[in-house]
């Protein structure tokens, strides 16, 4: 492996994560006034942003005399990977993590205008600011304490990604072992009987407080109230359109006679 082509883009990796996940702790800190480790891993670290900052610095370097097409890209980019990890990680653990839902300009819950503008900016952040820096800053360090450095980084990383997750299949395993009609009963069902839990499985539910847990039942069971809706919607449908086109015959005859000429 070439450490000194490769390496730099690894602890890009992991100092994005590791700043990203400074930047969730403290917004999570403003909103509940405490500490919450954010994130699905265990470590310090929210491995989305590390992705995330990759893949603008490999993709969007070539945009740098363009610093429109940096923030426009950069908000595509990021939109599109925090849209399908949310999407990934919601059907691999039946768990709605973060919903924008009531929020103005959103994509199916899963990414709105709060967080694509700030993603933009970051992209211009890291290809004029950030990108420099940093990788001057790597240059510094040998191959040999690169490649220790790398290869300590992504040993951990990859014991806290398999050890979560464990975790969140444990917490998938109870959620399907719950009765409930919604996701608002059986979130609430696994909370409680999880309180007592191990610590790992604890630090999961406290760092998506606002987390919506179902299993398969629940899935039915609104995919069939769904298409039961609908069926009434189009059979209410009908009956509104037939009567109109029932009312609409008699308006029309009785006007018909209005318009006959009078004989005599």
């Amino acid at each position: 492996m070439e450490w000194a082509l490769i390496g730099p883009y690894i602890l890009l990796f992991f100092t994005a994560s590791f700043l990203g996940w400074c930047m969730e702790v403290a917004c999570k800190l403003v909103q509940f006034g405490r500490f919450i480790n954010r994130g699905f891993l265990i470590g310090p670290w929210c491995p989305i942003y590390g992705f995330g900052t990759v893949l603008i610095t490999l993709l969007l370097s070539r945009f740098v005399d363009d610093p429109l097409a940096v923030f426009g890209l950069a908000i595509l980019l990021c939109g599109t990977l925090e849209y399908l990890t949310s999407y990934a990680m919601e059907k691999a653990f039946h768990a709605r993590w973060w919903d924008y839902s009531t929020k103005k300009f959103n994509l199916n819950g899963r990414v709105c205008a709060d967080t694509l503008i700030p993603f933009g900016l970051l992209g211009l952040g890291m290809i004029y600011f950030a990108k420099p820096f940093l990788f001057h800053l790597y240059g510094m360090m040998s191959e040999a304490a690169l490649r220790t450095v790398c290869e300590t980084l992504l040993t951990l990383f990859l014991t806290d990604t398999a050890l979560s997750g464990v975790t969140l299949l444990r917490l998938r395993r109870h959620a399907a072992s719950l009765e409930g009609d919604s996701t608002e009963s059986i979130t609430g069902a696994v909370r409680s009987a999880l309180s007592a839990q191990p610590a790992l499985i604890r630090r999961i539910l406290h760092a998506f407080p606002d987390a919506s847990l179902y299993n398969r039942r629940v899935i039915e069971q609104m995919r069939a109230r769904k298409k039961k809706l609908e069926a009434e919607i189009r059979e209410t449908r009908t009956r509104a359109r037939t009567a109109m086109e029932l009312k609409e015959k008699q308006l029309q005859q009785s006007l018909s006679r209005y318009r006959q000429k009078p004989r005599g």
